[in-house]
């Protein structure tokens, strides 16, 4: 026979089980989201992988305090030092992402039919 009580841990059972599978969704965004960034920004992604760091209030684009979701991941630039960054997640929406600080890769060189050299600029007008 079922009981209130029944009822009331199936229904407890249940809400955490849809909580969890939301949660889930939102780390696969965050992934995606830290994966275009890296490769964005010329920089590998290590892992391949973000892991929940803590559930915190936070202010979005408009200054408002809401509840995000912090997730932690490594990146590397030159492959042999690891740096950490973090992906701030309001609901399933991207906040921010943050890299600390890294070396950046030297800039290739520009074709040189594109650079203008500024004296050689100067003469001709």
């Amino acid at each position: 026979m079922l009981t209130l009580g029944n009822l009331f841990v199936f229904l407890l059972l249940a809400t955490a089980a849809a909580w969890l599978w939301h949660a889930h969704g939102i780390r696969e965004r965050a992934l995606l989201a830290v994966r275009r960034h890296c490769r964005q920004l010329d920089v590998e992604l290590l892992d391949g992988n973000v892991a929940f760091k803590r559930l915190t209030l936070l202010r979005d684009g408009g200054g408002h305090r809401r509840l995000a979701r912090v997730y932690d991941f490594e990146f590397t630039v030159t492959g042999e030092q690891r740096h950490v960054g973090q992906i701030m997640m309001f609901g399933s929406r991207v906040g921010r992402i943050e890299l600390d600080a890294h070396p950046f890769r030297a800039a290739e060189e520009a074709p040189a039919g594109r650079v203008i050299q500024l004296d050689e600029w100067r003469r001709r007008d």
